[in-house]
């Protein structure tokens, strides 16, 4: 982010406290919240929608947008597409958002044809690549995506990363032959998002790359799944499901004896997930933004916003908890932008986050990644950080293993 744009951010939010006063009740900003505080995706949804609605309610504290407050509903849609549609439908005809905080992968691909019709700013928790190419025109791209955004690297880029993380293990290892990589999830629009371009990049770089397998979002008995992997004489896997399914995956696979390393998603594996997992959990890899132990600046302000539904401070929050605060609080920098030059419509909004360059937001520096977003290129970010989970004799931590950079250019555009 220029350091024009930067101060522009940092002077508007000051300003925002001291206007607070006098904003009139009915002077608000409209935003909905899709959550998923319930169903197979609730393991992370539930903390992800904490943040992101503590995170308003902090802002909102501190004096809105220079003023007006954030009007913001949020629903739970159970990870039903035919919810979210209808909780969408509604706002619409009443709400009118100018921004829409959303979840799931199979939900916002569902509702970007409305989005993108009725020019809503679309922030998810969906970092399908399917959403990252505006105008439709790259190579691989089957839709234009012109109002979704997201703060995070692409399912497609954290897996490549992951790829290349692998192949340098592999090669660190000293063994020989060609490693083989498997991809492994539900059959379902979001572990499914990464896999053909996960799967290419592989390939590229000299795995044998074996036929996917299936297993559900809801936690199960997978050990037909992991004896599969035993005989297939898997070295890598990347699991695409949410945290409580991989975590059901990963103890099966230690009971039956598959030495697998496996790596994940960024939904896929958090700190109630490595303490649920146990010795199985060892090793496994995975993309991460810092944890809620970390003593870096901007997590002062997260703790502070955590306090908006949990007073006494003590709670310990997830991964997934500092994503959603990252959310929100990018979008209330494009609000800020958006009323300094003009209403805070959300075609201002989107105008605004397109000119974000490096941006991080001033009281989460080093919590929230700097993201970078054009008019023709919606990947916020192409440096994935990876960490690995050590059991460490029952006091689980993440140890960063390393930072992989993916290119930019229009063939990772959409998928």
């Amino acid at each position: 982010m220029s350091s024009k744009l930067t101060t522009m951010v940092a002077v508007a939010a000051a300003m925002g406290c001291g206007l607070a006063t006098q904003a009139v009740a009915e002077d608000t900003i409209p935003v909905g919240h899709l959550s998923a505080f319930t169903g197979p995706t609730s393991d992370v949804g539930v903390p992800y929608g904490n943040g992101v609605d503590d995170a308003v309610a902090w802002i909102n504290a501190q004096g809105g947008i220079n003023g007006k407050k954030i009007n913001m509903p949020s629903e739970d849609y159970g990870y039903e597409i035919p919810r979210s549609v209808a909780h969408y439908k509604r706002w619409q005809s009443s709400l009118k958002p100018v921004v829409i905080q959303g979840w799931g992968t199979s939900d916002t691909e569902a509702l970007t044809p409305f989005a993108t019709k009725d020019q809503v700013v679309f922030f998810s928790a969906s970092y399908s690549g399917h959403l990252t190419d505006p105008t439709g025109d790259a190579p691989r791209s089957d839709r234009a995506t012109p109002y979704n955004f997201f703060v995070g690297a692409t399912y497609s880029d954290a897996c490549r990363a992951q790829a290349s993380w692998a192949m340098k293990d592999w090669k660190a290892s000293g063994k020989e032959g060609t490693p083989k990589w498997v991809h492994m999830g539900a059959n379902h629009p979001y572990p499914n998002a990464p896999k053909e371009a996960c799967n290419a990049w592989a390939e590229d770089l000299g795995f044998e790359v074996l036929p996917p397998i299936v297993y559900p979002l809801s936690p199960a008995d997978f050990k037909s799944q992991c004896l599969a992997l035993q005989d297939a004489k898997v070295n890598y896997a990347y699991l695409g499901n949410t945290a409580s399914s991989n975590v059901a995956m990963i103890k099966s696979c230690q009971t039956v004896g598959a030495d697998v390393q496996f790596t994940t998603n960024y939904w896929g594996f958090d700190e109630p997930s490595a303490a649920a997992a146990g010795e199985a959990g060892d090793g496994i890899v995975v993309p991460a933004l810092v944890a809620w132990t970390s003593d870096e600046p901007g997590m002062k302000t997260v703790r502070e916003v955590s306090k908006m539904s949990d007073p006494s401070g003590e709670k310990a929050r997830p991964l997934p908890y500092m994503r959603g605060v990252c959310s929100a609080f990018v979008m209330r920098d494009a609000m800020l932008l958006a009323d300094k030059t003009g209403e805070v419509t959300s075609n201002n909004i989107k105008d605004a986050l397109e000119t974000m360059t490096d941006h991080v937001s001033p009281e989460l520096k080093g919590v929230c990644p700097p993201v970078t977003w054009t008019p023709t290129d919606h990947r916020a970010i192409t440096q994935v950080t990876l960490y690995r989970n050590n059991w460490n004799g029952g006091q689980p931590e993440f140890v960063k293993v390393g930072v992989e950079q993916l290119p930019r250019g229009e063939d990772f555009l959409g998928w």
